[in-house]
């Protein structure tokens, strides 16, 4: 039986779409038959949610120093006890790109990273000044000396050779687990139908020109248009929820705050926008069930979950290029926009002039697309057969491109 680590940083929610993803992985790998630990660090929500990565077994380690970095002694004390066959890091920049990078140099084995997109242009742009002496330091013999480097999608590959990396590329994606269709309720249009963004409340997200498109569009609004308010679902990052208050009291949108104990998504608040605060389990299928669509106007993702979770959901989709999910835009389950202020405008204009019919069949295709691309069985098969090909060798898997 295969042995092996995936080393992440936080293994709870704080870790955001990655909580998700490398749980979920981890847990199907398992039924495939490979023995799946992972180590990751310890916080404060960390007591919460660890029962979540069962029957997986997982290690949360008390870290010392800047806590972004997240080092332990017991990533490698944890490695050498348990001697992997192969090791898979989620993520860079972190202490346990330097944790895999020496235990496999000590040890001989491969090892396969995910950076989640943390190699995209913006990524590499935000806090440049931080990642340099890491790259040099660490990072670029991690990245180098990777046997596999895991990429959610073909731009991301497209990302690996621009920043100079020639290690063969797997193209897995993220997966998703699809609800029971029974489970989604059916709007209530008392008040008004829901746009949901759920996500960090993070400048890259794109949400201030989502703000500044969703005021822009109220006014261009015809009679027979159903209202709809804007629901911002998650947890803020750097005060930028409060910047995102100001600007809505600049252009005169009403808002509401933090009152997930009680929303529920078709209840009779008529707050323009509408900061509810993080939202986990149960209360997020609540939001996604009662919700009427979903927007990701975002400057960078690797491969976003929460589109996935929207798709689930039967939620039609207004996203941008940069969600690496062109398959949306094929299938007809999503509306493209860029960027900037004036085609998210546009784009939540052709979304608001969608009757109810349009949207649910706009929401199914997103559901089939899923169904037939990004389920967790399909994803966990395809790494599976990476896992044994980088012990075994042979001819390299259909998803692998060597360069």
């Amino acid at each position: 039986m295969i042995r092996c680590n995936n080393l992440t940083g936080p293994v709870s929610r704080s870790a955001g779409g990655l909580y998700e993803s490398v749980r979920r992985l981890a847990q199907e790998l398992r039924i495939t038959g490979i023995e799946v630990a992972v180590l990751g660090s310890l916080d404060e929500f960390t007591k919460t949610d660890i029962a979540a990565w069962d029957p997986v077994t997982i290690r949360a380690f008390r870290t010392f120093g800047p806590r972004q970095f997240g080092y332990s002694h017991e990533y490698l004390e944890f490695l050498k006890a348990y001697r992997p066959h192969l090791i898979h890091t989620h993520g860079i920049w972190i202490y346990s790109s330097m944790a895999t990078l020496i235990h496999a140099k000590r040890c001989g084995i491969p090892y396969m990273i995910s950076p989640h997109g943390m190699l995209d242009p913006w990524a590499l742009r935000n806090s440049r000044w931080k990642k340099i002496p890491a790259y040099w330091l660490y990072e670029r013999a991690h990245l180098n000396k990777a046997s596999v480097m895991r990429a959610l999608c073909e731009s991301e590959a497209e990302s690996f050779r621009k920043f100079g990396l020639k290690n063969p590329i797997a193209i897995i994606p993220n997966g998703i687990d699809l609800p029971e269709e029974s489970s989604r309720k059916a709007a209530n249009h008392e008040g008004k139908k829901t746009l949901l963004f759920l996500g960090r409340i993070h400048p890259k997200k794109g949400l201030s020109n989502l703000i500044r498109a969703f005021a822009r569009s109220r006014g261009s609004r015809g009679e027979n248009h159903e209202q709809w308010h804007l629901l911002m679902v998650g947890w803020d990052q750097g005060g930028h929820e409060d910047e995102l208050m100001q600007l809505c009291g600049e252009l005169e949108l009403s808002i509401s705050h933090k009152i997930h104990k009680n929303h529920t998504g078709n209840d009779r608040d008529d707050a323009d926008v509408i900061f509810y605060g993080p939202a986990f389990k149960e209360e997020k299928e609540l939001l996604l069930n009662s919700a009427d669509a979903f927007v990701l106007p975002s400057f960078s993702e690797g491969l976003p979950m929460s589109v996935l979770e929207a798709w689930a959901h039967g939620l039609p989709v207004v996203m941008t290029p940069e969600c690496n999910l062109p398959e949306g835009f094929a299938a007809d389950a999503a509306i493209r926009t860029e960027t900037d202020v004036e085609s998210i405008a546009q784009g939540l204009e052709a979304l608001f002039s969608m009757n109810d019919a349009d949207l649910k069949e706009m929401g199914a295709r997103g559901r089939a697309l899923v169904r037939q691309k990004f389920t967790w069985q399909n994803v966990a098969g395809q790494m599976k057969d990476v896992y044994d090909w980088m012990l075994g060798g042979g001819m390299p898997p259909s998803c692998v491109e060597i360069s």
